[in-house]
């Protein structure tokens, strides 16, 4: 388990982009399930949409990239740092079957299914309850920028 404390140590996103509140689980090469509660005060429902404010699908997607860094971050002994950064390599097979809502605590439920030459492939799915709202797979990068 990882609070928030711990989170902000490991990962380099801050509000409002940091999108993993805790960690519930994780097993290290494995898999990790951590989660977001998705707030009305979440800036982008300003915008999206006035009307029905619905969580925009692209930052379900980056909340389970946040998860799949912490999973690759426990699982290696990598330390991100000012000079490395996580990149997105690809994202497969992007569904969208729920909308998130504000009130809805969303579940990141991430698996590695590959790591080699410091490149990740996981699967991950993002649950409300027993619902799948999302699932994806995503290819990660961690790299050292240049000065």
């Amino acid at each position: 388990m990882m609070d928030i404390h711990e989170i902000l140590k490991r990962l380099p996103h801050r509000y409002p982009l940091l999108l993993v509140d805790r960690v519930l689980e994780i097993d290290k090469g494995k898999r990790i399930l951590a989660l977001k509660n998705v707030s009305i005060n979440e800036p982008y429902f300003v915008g999206h949409f006035p009307h029905r404010p619905v969580m925009p699908g692209v930052l379900m997607l980056e909340a389970l990239a946040q998860a799949a860094t912490l999973l690759a971050l426990a699982s290696t002994d990598i330390v991100l740092d000012d000079t490395t950064v996580v990149y997105f390599a690809g994202i497969d097979n992007a569904r969208f079957k729920r909308p998130v809502e504000p009130g809805d605590q969303i579940l990141l439920d991430v698996t590695l299914d590959r790591a080699k030459a410091g490149i990740f492939k996981f699967s991950g799915k993002v649950m409300v309850g027993d619902q799948l709202a999302a699932e994806a797979q995503l290819i990660c990068t961690m790299r050292k920028i240049a000065d």
